[in-house]
């Protein structure tokens, strides 16, 4: 189940530019202060969001970029180990990823634009933070 969107928002992109069991909208964020991808996705007409992280393997889901539901866009699928989750709930439904689910984000949709509800625990990455200097 999707997390209720609360607090400040989050502008993603326009609702238009998530098609029906199409590319999905990724973005930057940060977990627990730790950089990680999100996405976006619109599935049976709903809109549905969640980290771009498999549960078997903490590794990227996309085959390429945007692209996470399988040949017949029924499941997203783990390019890596194949894991299938059901897009509407992100419930493993296949493969190694045993009885995980997806990292649901909240989003919503409002006079045609899609935005996000960031938690507690995912934040948005701020662009005018300074750069880490790397250690010498």
């Amino acid at each position: 189940m999707a997390p209720e969107p609360k607090g400040t928002c989050e502008r993603l992109c326009a609702s238009a530019d998530i098609a029906e069991r199409g590319r999905a909208w990724v973005w930057d964020v940060l977990e627990y202060g730790r950089p990680v991808r999100a996405f976006a996705l619109r599935f049976d007409g709903q809109l549905r969001a969640y980290l771009n992280r498999c549960v078997h393997v903490a590794a990227e889901l996309d085959w390429q970029p945007g692209e996470f539901l399988d040949a017949d866009r029924r499941w997203i699928l783990c390019a890596i180990h194949g894991a299938s989750y059901e897009p509407a709930s992100g419930r493993c439904v296949g493969g190694p990823c045993g009885r995980g689910r997806l990292t649901p984000l909240a989003v919503q949709e409002q006079g045609g634009q899609v935005y996000w509800y960031p938690s507690c625990d995912i934040q948005p990455v701020p662009f005018d933070a300074p750069v880490p200097e790397s250690p010498s």
